[in-house]
């Protein structure tokens, strides 16, 4: 049985991707915890920003269009206190962290949450993640 996914993207955010991938090659997400970008979705190019062992990868995002697969990471810490929640990355107009990939679009990139349901958990509590070490 396959495990359920913990993150996912909205139409719109897979617009912007497709458009930002054909501009700049490859990319990442790193969730943001929080101080100067609050807490959204960085967008960087592949490779920009450096994971390691204190880093989880959340999942991939696999985009119609796109050629490989889009990583989501998120430091172990934060992962802890969200590893019971289902993310989806979504896109509204706005100006976005200044060191993210869409600022100049116009739009920030954002997370929505919700709680993983029992039968997702169940499948999920124990499963091993992937760090960047």
């Amino acid at each position: 049985m396959s495990l359920p996914s913990r993150v996912d993207y909205t139409p719109e955010a897979a617009e912007l991707l497709l458009k930002l991938t054909k501009i700049n090659g490859p990319l990442m997400f790193h969730q943001s915890g929080g101080c100067c970008d609050g807490s959204s979705p960085m967008c960087y190019l592949k490779g920009e920003f450096r994971v390691g062992g204190s880093d989880v990868l959340v999942g991939e995002l696999d985009i119609e269009g796109i050629d490989e697969p889009i990583q989501v990471w998120m430091s172990a810490s934060q992962f802890e206190y969200w590893k019971h929640t289902h993310l989806t990355i979504d896109v509204v107009v706005g100006r976005g962290g200044g060191f993210s990939l869409e600022s100049t679009e116009g739009k920030r990139f954002l997370t929505r949450s919700r709680l993983f349901t029992d039968e997702e958990w169940l499948l999920l509590e124990n499963s091993p993640v992937t760090t960047g070490a």
